[in-house]
C-alpha cells in the first residue's frame, strides 16, 4: 500500500467529491462486515510493531519480558484506537457544521454526508476491536473531552479539514505499515486495511476542501486558524501516552512516561507518522515559523 504523493495543487472540489462518491459506492473485497469477532487474539503476537512502541529500547523495555512487551503493544494499540474513536466523533460534529447550511443538491454535501456514515462505522469497528482485545476505553483525559465542544466554536472550514487531516494522516501512516506486518495480530491487520482504504478517500476530500478554503479565508482569520490547529495537534499528541496505559500492565507510570518522553526511538516514530502531514500543511501555508513551537511540542517537528 504505497503512501499517497504530496500535492497542494488545487483541484476542482466538485469533481473530487463526485469521484469519491462514485468510489464509495463500489463493492470492495473486504469490509468491516467480514470481520470475525469470535476469533480471540493470538497468543504471543503483537498488536503494534514493537519498534513503534513508546518504550522500545528504553531501560524499562530491557527489563520487561516478552509477555509484558506484547501487553504494552495491546494497551498502546487500544489507546490509539480509542483516541481514533473519540476524534472521529469530534469529526462528525465538525462536518455536521460544514453541511448544515450547504445546498442539499450539491455533490460536496453528498460526499460529506457519506463520509459521516463511514466514520460512524469506523467508530463501531474500533469500539468492538478495543473490546475484542480485552481493553477498556482509553479515551482522552476528561479535561480534553470538556474542551472539545469549545473548540468547535472556533471552527471554520479551514480548521475543520485541517484537524480532520491531523487524525487521518497520522493514523494512516501507522496503519499502512501495520497492514503489511505479519508480526501483527491478523484481525488488527484486517482492520488496518479496511480503515486505510476508506480513509484514503477522506484524506483526499479533506485536502481538497482545505486548499479551497485557504484560497478564501481572510488573513486575520488565517492567523487564528494556524494557532488553533497548532494548539489542537499539541494537545492531542500529548494525550496519547498517558500513565493509565502503563499502569494497566504493572509499570511505574511516572517512570514510564518519563522514559517514553526521552526515548529517541519514540521521537523518531512521531516524526515519521507526522512528516507527510507537516510537509503538506507547510506547503499549503497553514504552518509557518510562528506555529513551529506547537508542532515541536507535539513531537511532529524537530
Amino acid at each position: 500500500m504505497p503512501d499517497r504523493p504530496l500535492s497542494t495543487r488545487q483541484r476542482d472540489p466538485e469533481a473530487v467529491a463526485a469521484r469519491l462518491l462514485r468510489a464509495s459506492e463500489r463493492p470492495t473485497a473486504e469490509t468491516d462486515a467480514d470481520i470475525d469477532w469470535t476469533t480471540p487474539p493470538l497468543e504471543d503476537t503483537w498488536f503494534l510493531p514493537p519498534e513503534r512502541l513508546s518504550l522500545y529500547g528504553t531501560p524499562l523495555w530491557h527489563g520487561m519480558d516478552r509477555a509484558q512487551r506484547i501487553a504494552l503493544s495491546r494497551e498502546e494499540w487500544a489507546r490509539a484506537a480509542a483516541a481514533g474513536v473519540w476524534f472521529e466523533r469530534f469529526l462528525i460534529k465538525s462536518i455536521s457544521r460544514y453541511v448544515a447550511d450547504r445546498d442539499v443538491t450539491d455533490v460536496r454535501t453528498h460526499y460529506a454526508m457519506t463520509e459521516m456514515g463511514d466514520e460512524t462505522r469506523h467508530i463501531v469497528m474500533f469500539g468492538r476491536a478495543v473490546s475484542w482485545a480485552g481493553c477498556r476505553d482509553h479515551g482522552p483525559d476528561p479535561w480534553l473531552r470538556r474542551a472539545a465542544p469549545l473548540a468547535l466554536v472556533l471552527h471554520d472550514d479551514v480548521t475543520t479539514f485541517a484537524t480532520a487531516l491531523l487524525a487521518e494522516e497520522i493514523l494512516d501512516r501507522l496503519q499502512r505499515e501495520m497492514a503489511g506486518d505479519e508480526r501483527v495480530q491478523p484481525l488488527v491487520r484486517q482492520i488496518s486495511r479496511i480503515h486505510v482504504r476508506e480513509e484514503a478517500r477522506h484524506v483526499s476530500f479533506a485536502r481538497t476542501e482545505l486548499l479551497h478554503a485557504l484560497e478564501r479565508v481572510p488573513a486575520p482569520r488565517l492567523a487564528l486558524d494556524r494557532q488553533v490547529v497548532g494548539l489542537s495537534v499539541s494537545l492531542v499528541m500529548n494525550n496519547i501516552c498517558r500513565p493509565t496505559t502503563y499502569r494497566a500492565i504493572g509499570l511505574d507510570p511516572r517512570r514510564a512516561v518519563r522514559e517514553a518522553a526521552r526515548n529517541p526511538h519514540h521521537r523518531e516514530t512521531r516524526l515519521w507518522v507526522g512528516e507527510k502531514l507537516v510537509a503538506f500543511l507547510t506547503e499549503a501555508g497553514l504552518i509557518t515559523r510562528a506555529e513551529h513551537p506547537w508542532w515541536r511540542r507535539a513531537g511532529l517537528m524537530r
